[in-house]
């Protein structure tokens, strides 16, 4: 390897190391704990309806009741339907008939089985509301009161659990002489389907616009604020796909209403919005083809962020019973049930997941991934297997890479002759170099290729394992049993073998007592680096040295999922290296060059 190509690995791996670095010494800040003196919201805060104001859904109708904060007291007393079905649990408020108490029976909080379950969606009355709200903005010949909102009382006109096959109907009879009806079902994964109906039992005709909310009171409690991951508004209008963090939505142009910000987007046929989590989404979906008002929204006097679906304006004579029906998304981001709900029709659903600016990667990395796992049926040995893959579709770049390092080597003899004649004559070097480089069809920055290709394949990766749920809680083999968290072992309970939690990863102790997997990256790559003697300069000799063990320990705080994709990687290039090495007819000097790293101020041997 020449000096130039040595230059470019060089360059390649410390560009590499230093945005591992990043990662270690900046990682996601911890969230802001929750004041638990802080004063709940009275009645005096909120609207007389109970909610605050959000953009006008038409020229003649009134604002929807973006939801603000009724009170809490008035929340827990609110009488409640029971909602169960085999995936989820929990209650809809009669209260505003808020979907506001949802579990997620698949997934707990944390390793341990006897961990609470996954709380979806939460009552004002909780510390975190995070809850839909459904209803109708007053237009033409209707006010404010004869239209339900966030505190309408209303009854169950038919069922008793909402469940998989048992929709409920809520019915609310308005001073108006209008009757409105809420039925809501649900499937056997995490789509609700709400159907809101009104029948006009009054005098003239009236307009009003049916609406969609979602209100999230503050920030999530376990929000990442992660760079790699997107948290906050998700959307879709008409193909394009915004992502909006929380902390953005301060800043929202629009002014609906004192005290809130927010921004609007008009969509002609087919989009969706909602707030996504790391591992959970609520999104709001009108039936496809229908025009509708998207709306993310920031009231900062209650701290509330919502996002709306403000459907067009219906006009009703007397006599006339109109409907309107959207779909409620509340769970798991899960792949393969988001993906079957895009194909039922909603419109590039599978992008709220947070695939990132290499999503032509990320996707079919995480489908291969996905795939390999159901066949499998282990996540670490579904990791290896595309490890498998990936160096196989890549065979022919590496083959031609390997085969120029060792034909590159089979010239070095007249190499150095070349700089014993050119001296310090550096053009004199540069034009005989390349002549000899043309002369023998040899690119020497190919070595340096498959390296640069594994760069992104390996940041792809680790926003796979990072940021897909299918990873969470994963388990390989032994202590391995979450491939999303950093290795568990540690010298502190004798790598796995006693019960005890290795060091918090946000621990300095964490970057020195690291785990067995870290150790085993380590080895690999000084291992890999052993095929190659070592560079004769000593500065560039010294960087190669140290470099492995940097890794090991930088790498110690990753994603185990991340560390056994690394490491298979690496046992397979070195395979791949040595019998392509063999097959040039270059046979590398493994153990002489392993001795010599240990040699004090030894060089490598020259082949």
């Amino acid at each position: 390897m020449d000096d130039q190509n040595k230059n470019l690995l060089l360059a390649t791996a410390l560009s590499f190391a230093v945005i591992l670095v990043w990662f270690i010494m900046f990682p996601p800040p911890e969230p802001a704990p929750e004041d638990p003196n802080a004063p709940a919201v009275t009645e005096q805060d909120v609207p007389a309806d109970g909610v605050a104001s959000a953009p006008q859904a038409a020229p003649d109708a009134a604002a929807p009741a973006g939801d603000g904060s009724a009170p809490r007291a008035a929340g827990a007393d609110a009488p409640r339907l029971p909602l169960d079905t085999a995936r989820v649990e929990g209650s809809i408020s009669l209260t505003g008939g808020r979907i506001d108490e949802l579990r997620l029976k698949d997934y707990r909080v944390t390793l341990d089985p006897e961990s609470p379950i996954v709380q979806m969606l939460d009552p004002v009355a909780s510390q975190t509301p995070y809850y839909a709200l459904y209803g109708w903005a007053p237009g033409a010949g209707l006010a404010l009161d004869d239209v339900p909102g966030a505190n309408t009382p209303w009854t169950v006109e038919s069922g008793e659990t909402l469940g998989t096959d048992s929709p409920v109907t809520l019915r609310w009879d308005s001073p108006a002489g209008l009757i409105f009806r809420r039925t809501i079902a649900i499937d056997a994964d995490y789509m609700f389907t709400v159907t809101q109906s009104v029948e006009h039992g009054g005098e003239g005709t009236v307009s009003l616009a049916p609406y969609g909310v979602l209100a999230r009171h503050g920030e999530p409690q376990d929000l990442k604020n992660f760079f790699v991951l997107h948290e906050g508004v998700v959307a879709m209008a008409d193909g394009e796909l915004a992502e909006i963090d929380y902390g953005d939505m301060p800043d929202f142009d629009v002014v609906p209403s004192e005290g809130a910000r927010a921004e609007v987007t008009q969509v002609a046929e087919n989009g969706w919005i909602g707030f996504t989590d790391h591992y959970w989404m609520a999104t709001l979906i009108p039936e496809p083809g229908t025009a509708f008002k998207q709306v993310a929204k920031f009231d900062d006097r209650r701290n509330i962020y919502q996002t709306e679906a403000v459907l067009p304006t219906l006009q009703l004579a007397p006599g006339e019973t109109q409907q309107v029906t959207t779909q409620l998304f509340a769970g798991a981001k899960e792949w393969e049930t988001i993906r079957a709900y895009q194909k039922a029709g909603i419109d590039r659903f599978l992008d709220s997941i947070d695939w990132g600016w290499f999503f032509f990667l990320t996707k079919p990395i995480f489908a291969a991934l996905h795939w390999l796992n159901v066949y499998i049926g282990n996540m670490g040995v579904a990791i290896i297997a595309l490890t498998l893959l990936i160096k196989a579709i890549l065979f022919p770049l590496a083959y031609k890479s390997y085969a120029s390092m060792a034909k590159m080597k089979e010239l070095q003899p007249e190499m150095e002759k070349i700089k014993e004649r050119a001296g310090d004559d550096r053009e004199k070097l540069q034009k005989e170099m390349m002549g000899l480089y043309k002369k023998e069809k040899v690119n020497p920055a190919a070595g340096c290729l498959p390296l640069l290709l594994q760069i992104p394949i390996f940041f792809s990766l680790y926003k796979v394992i990072f940021v897909t749920l299918e990873l969470r809680h994963a388990p390989f083999f032994g202590p391995f049993q979450d491939l999303s968290a950093p290795d568990p072992t540690s010298i502190f309970n004798l790598f796995g073998l006693f019960p005890w939690p290795a060091p918090e990863p946000t621990s300095i102790l964490a970057l020195i007592f690291i785990g067995v997997l870290p150790i085993l990256l380590g080895i690999s790559m000084w291992l890999q680096q052993k095929l190659n003697p070592a560079p004769t300069d000593p500065t560039q000799q010294m960087i190669f040295a140290w470099m492995p063990w940097v890794f090991m320990f930088m790498l110690g705080g990753f994603a185990s999922g991340l560390v056994v994709y690394w490491i298979a990687n690496n046992v397979i290039t070195f395979s791949q290296q040595y019998l392509i090495m063999r097959h040039q007819g270059y046979t590398p000097d493994l153990l002489g060059n392993i001795r010599s790293s240990f040699k004090k101020g030894g060089t490598a041997d020259k082949k």
